[in-house]
C-alpha cells in the first residue's frame, strides 16, 4: 500500500474516532402510560437532530438520546486564560397526560438525535429542523410529520399520514390504511414515494414542477381544464391552467396529495 493511501486511512480512523469521541449517548426516560394497552399519543418538536420512533411490544414510551457535543470543544477554548469545567447541563424532559406523551428538548445549541420506543398502537406529532432525519417504523395511527434540512422515512406503518420537509426525500409504505383518511405528502428539493396497499381507494392530486409523477396504479386521469378568474379591473378575467395531475384510484375515495418542487413523485402499490 502506498504511503499516501496508509495516512488517508489512519486519518480517516482519526476523524471517525474524534467524531464518536464527542457523542454523549444516554438512556434518558422510561414513561407510564395513564392507560396502558390503549392507544396514545407521542408529541415531540425540536431545533436540531434526527428523531427515531420504532413500535415495540411494551406499554411504555421509551426514551434515548445521543447527544453532540461539537468537534470544536475542548478544555482550553472559550474564554481566556480560563479552563472550561464542564459543559450545559441536559435538559430534556417528559410528560404524560391521559396516554399522551410530550418530550420536550431544550437543548438549543446541539444537536440531538432521539430514540424513541412506543407501543404499535400509538398516533405521532414530530417535527425538526435542522441536521437530522426522522424515522419512524411499524407504528399504527395518525402521524403528523414535519421536517425542514432532512428526509422523512415511513417504514411498515399503519393508519393515515400528512408529510412535510422542505430539503429533503419523503418514502413512506403502508401495510395498511385508515378508511376514509385525506392524506399529503411533499417536499420542495426531493423525490415523493409512497406505497399504499393495492386495495387503495383515492381521488389523487399530484403536482411536480420540475420532475415527473409515476404511478403502477390503474389510475382514472381526469382531463385538466383552463380556469377562469375574473376581477374587478379593467383587464376583465384570466385565464389559467393548474399543473396538477388529478385522477382517481379504484373508483375515488379520499383525497391524497403529492407535491413536490424539484424531484419526482412515484405512487406505488404492494
Amino acid at each position: 500500500m502506498k504511503k499516501s493511501n496508509i495516512l488517508l486511512a489512519v486519518l480517516a480512523v482519526f476523524v471517525m474516532s474524534a467524531v464518536q469521541a464527542q457523542k454523549k449517548e444516554m438512556d434518558l426516560f422510561t414513561i407510564p402510560l395513564s392507560n396502558p394497552g390503549k392507544p396514545g399519543v407521542l408529541e415531540v418538536e425540536q431545533i436540531s437532530g434526527s428523531i427515531t420512533v420504532v413500535a415495540y411490544d411494551g406499554t411504555e414510551v421509551i426514551v434515548k438520546a445521543s447527544i453532540s457535543e461539537g468537534l470544536g470543544d475542548c478544555a482550553d477554548c472559550g474564554r481566556k486564560g480560563m479552563k472550561k469545567i464542564s459543559g450545559s447541563s441536559v435538559n430534556i424532559s417528559g410528560e404524560e397526560n391521559g396516554n399522551v406523551v410530550e418530550i420536550h428538548n431544550e437543548i438549543w445549541n446541539k444537536k440531538t438525535d432521539l430514540d424513541i420506543k412506543v407501543p404499535k398502537n400509538f398516533s405521532l406529532k414530530l417535527g425538526t429542523v435542522n441536521d437530522g432525519d426522522i424515522y419512524v417504523e411499524g407504528v399504527n395511527g395518525e402521524m403528523e410529520i414535519s421536517n425542514v434540512n432532512g428526509h422523512i422515512t415511513l417504514k411498515d406503518v399503519s393508519g393515515s399520514a400528512t408529510t412535510d420537509t422542505t430539503n429533503g426525500e419523503v418514502k413512506v409504505n403502508f401495510n395498511s390504511i385508515k378508511n376514509g383518511a385525506d392524506m399529503a405528502f411533499s417536499s420542495f428539493n426531493g423525490n415523493v414515494e409512497v406505497t399504499f396497499p393495492s386495495s387503495l381507494k383515492a381521488n389523487v392530486k399530484a403536482k411536480s414542477d420540475m420532475g415527473d409523477i409515476y404511478t403502477d396504479f390503474d389510475m382514472a386521469v381526469i382531463e385538466n381544464k383552463p380556469q377562469v378568474e375574473r376581477g374587478q379591473s379593467s383587464k376583465g378575467y384570466k385565464v389559467k391552467l393548474e399543473q396538477w395531475v388529478r385522477g382517481t384510484i379504484n373508483g375515488g375515495g379520499p383525497e391524497m396529495l403529492f407535491k413536490t418542487f424539484n424531484g419526482d413523485v412515484v405512487i406505488k402499490s404492494n
